[in-house]
């Protein structure tokens, strides 16, 4: 079953081509911005071409990770791992990318010409926040697995996903989200045969003032 057509984490439809803009004006910036790489102590194996990196934190523009380790492989004259490379970190990860932010206990994190490009994390579980700029409520959700495409935008959990917007709770076995639209997806062929549900929190009524006498 999909819920596309549910609305309810979505924009105003005339303010998200504002968003997207905003969007890919911040990525324009941020790729122009340098990468800047903090540790607490550095381990650098000539040999197989490879580092680790305790109590990392590595940044560019709004994006950021901590953990407690990096490591990285394929050194490419000055790029530092960082042109076309995968990074995995360990022990209380956090990255921060765009609006959202994500948490994990590990990460596998694919640069592509200095840019993060793709982020993978596994906890138990891992998790997703992001306030909701309609709303100002906080989406939040988690899953074992959870996928983020920078190109896309685009967050996907995998088993035992679930996802809450502040009003309704949505669970599944696989769930997509839409970062710059604040969109929610489950479509019906990710769910291995289970169905999708979702919890809907009626507003607390409305109190009418009492009258007062003339």
């Amino acid at each position: 079953m999909a819920v596309s057509s549910l609305n309810w984490l979505a924009l105003v439809a005339v303010l998200a081509p504002l968003v997207q803009a905003n969007a890919a004006a911040t990525a324009a910036h941020d790729r122009r911005a340098p990468i800047l790489l903090d540790a607490q102590s550095t381990s650098i194996d000539l040999k197989t071409n490879s580092a680790v990196f305790s109590k990392i934190r590595i940044s560019q523009g709004a994006m950021s990770i901590t953990a407690d380790q990096g490591q990285a492989s394929q050194q490419r004259s000055a790029d530092l791992y960082f042109e076309n490379n995968v990074w995995n970190f360990r022990g209380n990860v956090k990255i921060t990318v765009e609006q959202g932010q994500l948490f994990s206990d590990d990460a596998q994190i694919t640069f592509v010409n200095s840019l993060l490009s793709k982020a993978v994390v596994n906890g138990k579980p891992a998790s997703f926040e992001q306030t909701v700029a309609k709303t100002g409520k906080l989406a939040k959700g988690h899953a074992e697995t959870i996928d983020y495409d920078a190109a896309k935008h685009l967050v996907r959990f995998s088993k035992n996903a679930y996802l809450n917007d502040g009003d309704h709770d949505i669970l599944a076995q696989s769930v997509k989200y839409d970062i710059l639209a604040q969109k929610v997806i489950a479509e019906e062929a990710e769910q291995n045969s289970q169905r999708v549900h979702i919890t809907i929190t009626p507003p607390p009524p409305k109190t009418t003032p009492p009258k007062t006498n003339p």
